[in-house]
């Protein structure tokens, strides 16, 4: 059965399509022991196809919705466009390799395409994220790593929801608690002293 990666990168979606695996060898070992050559590597695995992103947003819809494992309408475009097609009634013949399980699974809950995610799979596309820039031409390697600086941050600050003014408001807040307390301080002192004027007078003159 024929065996597809997809790989989500900080740029957009790729498909590649591991038709050499006898190349490489179907175990962990085997793809660890060729990841750094790329001259073989390349000879298992060929680009079968690649959406950019439209934006810088939509590159940060696109990593939250892959990190809640939530497949958008543009990744079922994407695989729809550049699988094989599936006759209806018939078992496809393929399987896509994903890094999210959930991801995987909700691929197959809405298209019917088999997906799987295991450690051979990963392994796979760990070799596919170190060489990605040699198997998209249009793409250099100082843009693919600008877009991954400015989408992990952009993904960062939505993960944090950082708000600007959350400090001032922790500062405001500070200041009226040390308001509160000094104000209680000075109520509880003049009652001790009032309560305690009737027990020694001569505290009143203090």
């Amino acid at each position: 059965m024929a065996l597809y990666l997809l790989f989500e990168s900080a740029s957009g979606y790729a498909l590649f399509h591991a038709h050499g695996i006898d190349e490489i060898g179907q175990s962990v070992d085997a793809v660890r022991s060729t990841v750094l050559d790329l001259k073989r590597f390349s000879k298992a695995v060929k680009l079968a196809g690649f959406t950019p992103f439209l934006s810088a947003v939509d590159a940060l819809n696109q990593c939250n919705a892959i990190s809640e494992g939530i497949m958008t309408d543009e990744l079922r475009n994407f695989l729809e466009l550049n699988l094989p097609k599936v006759k209806e009634g018939k078992k496809a013949k393929f399987r896509v390799g994903v890094m999210e399980p959930k991801v995987g699974s909700h691929i197959t809950e809405a298209t019917g395409i088999p997906c799987e995610s295991n450690d051979y799979v990963q392994e796979l596309l760990r070799a596919v994220r170190l060489h990605f820039d040699q198997f998209i031409d249009q793409l250099k390697p100082s843009d693919l790593e600008k877009a991954q600086l400015g989408l992990g941050h952009s993904y960062s600050r939505a993960k944090v929801k950082f708000n600007v003014n959350r400090v001032d408001n922790m500062v405001i807040q500070a200041i009226f608690l040390l308001d509160t307390l000094d104000k209680d301080v000075n109520s509880f002192s003049m009652r001790v002293r009032s309560g305690m004027d009737g027990i020694f007078l001569s505290w009143s003159k203090l």
